[in-house]
């Protein structure tokens, strides 16, 4: 074991000294139309993993001009996902991945300990932890488990009085009253999610504004289909399951992992943000966030943004290539897009009053690092309307991560929650 983890940690030094340098700035892979340059394959991606620290007694993120930020909840376990009860009560999933991956060979080792380097090797709490601020000061001062014992769940939902959990590998109903801290009735499953080797684990959720549906994501199970496409069934995905029955069907395809979920409200249409492949060079292939339509395909694994052909994955398949739609919005490559939230009721002063807000977890495969950062594209007639700004830096330092941001949430008093993971900590970014 010992020469094992020796050969691990001199190969990921090798390969962190030997990563190339990136030719094009981020800011290429941002936009409607993002710069694609030619694909430069590799075996093992390049690696500069910035190494989880936390952040150092009174240090805080960066606030862009106008706002301000300060802590909402500390001291939480691998926050990741967010939600907000109808009485303001909000909810954080303290969750990682399920304890097996499937990962093998010192590849998979080696991923494994990149993955633990940039803070995401711990256990998962499996728990959904209550915050409630009582007294209107923008602190929680009740911080309590609202939910245990789950499996590695993400995304949350209240409907009526049920509430939904996505675990890794179902969505779990559970009932719910107004103002409770705690739920401790058994579960009773809407229904299953592929799971399996769970390369890509979060699943999250979104009901319907009519309450009958809900839309539940489920990324991929590889990088390109290297594991077989028979492990892929029903995954890259996003499912809508009737509440009612639990019977489900694939709602749009083609999505190597999609996370965020949010409505836009100007139009009604489902947006998710997407996180593409790796191993095609430090500007490829951008992230992005798109409009997703019924029934339609997005590429994965044959090509990427629309019909740009990856020629690693085999066999080729030239009909599904000609089926599939490039998406709306490029989020930079690497940059790991997770939560959004478009800015409806959000009290950030008139620059952030329509548009959504993207939280950006962090390259550990781009040279220079990218990500580490939420930031806003404003939106006009329900479609983007111009380049990014960024909303909170300050997450990455010398080689080393503060904190690494994960969802956001525009909370009932308009303030713009965003989880840290790394920092376990809540943010809560008012206007000045």
């Amino acid at each position: 074991m010992f020469r094992k983890l020796a050969l691990v940690s001199s190969a990921l030094i090798a390969l962190t000294a030997c990563s190339t340098e990136a030719k094009l700035p981020i800011a290429v892979g941002y936009g409607p139309d993002p710069t694609l340059p030619d694909p430069a394959p590799q075996t093992i991606p390049t690696m500069q993993i910035a190494k989880a620290v936390g952040w150092p007694e009174g240090e805080k993120p960066v606030a862009a001009p106008g706002l301000s930020v300060a802590a909402f909840a500390t001291g939480l376990d691998h926050p990741r996902w967010l939600y907000e009860l109808p009485n303001g009560d909000v909810l954080v999933a303290e969750s990682n991945k399920p304890p097996k991956e499937g990962r093998g060979g010192i590849k998979g080792a080696i991923m494994s300990s990149a993955m633990e380097k940039a803070g995401a090797g711990v256990d998962s709490a499996n728990r959904i932890t209550l915050l409630r601020d009582t007294d209107g000061d923008g602190v929680a001062d009740v911080q309590v488990p609202f939910l245990t014992d789950l499996w590695s769940p993400f995304g949350m939902s209240l409907v009526g009085d049920t509430f939904y959990v996505a675990n890794a590998d179902e969505i779990a109903a559970f009932p719910y009253e107004t103002g409770a801290t705690s739920i401790s009735a058994s579960p009773t499953q809407l229904t299953d999610l592929p799971a399996g080797r769970n390369h890509h684990w979060t699943k999250n959720i979104i009901a319907s504004e009519d309450g009958t549906k809900l839309y539940a994501t489920v990324g991929s199970n590889s990088n390109i289909g290297e594991n077989g496409m028979d492990e892929e069934e029903g995954r890259a995905a996003i499912w809508e399951v009737d509440i009612a029955t639990g019977e489900k069907r694939l709602f749009a395809t083609g999505l190597r992992n999609p996370n965020g979920l949010a409505w836009e409200p100007e139009t009604g249409v489902l947006w998710t943000a997407v996180n593409e492949r790796d191993m095609l060079g430090d500007n490829l292939v951008p992230d992005y966030m798109t409009s997703v339509k019924d029934g339609a395909f997005y590429g994965w694994p044959w090509s990427y943004f629309g019909q740009n052909v990856d020629d690693r994955v085999k066999p080729k398949n030239p009909d599904a290539v000609a089926k599939a739609i490039p998406p709306d919005y490029a989020l930079g490559s690497h940059t790991a897009s997770l939560g959004i939230e478009f800015s409806q009721g959000a009290s950030l002063g008139d620059a952030f009053s329509s548009g959504i807000f993207i939280g950006q977890h962090g390259s550990w495969n781009r040279k220079p690092p990218s990500g580490y950062k939420v930031i806003y594209v404003p939106f006009e007639s329900g479609e983007p309307a111009g380049m990014p700004t960024d909303i909170l830096t300050g997450f990455l330092g010398d080689e080393v991560a503060y904190g690494r941001p994960v969802d956001v949430l525009v909370a009932q008093d308009g303030a713009l929650l965003v989880s840290d993971d790394v920092g376990n900590t809540i943010w809560r970014v008012t206007s000045d």
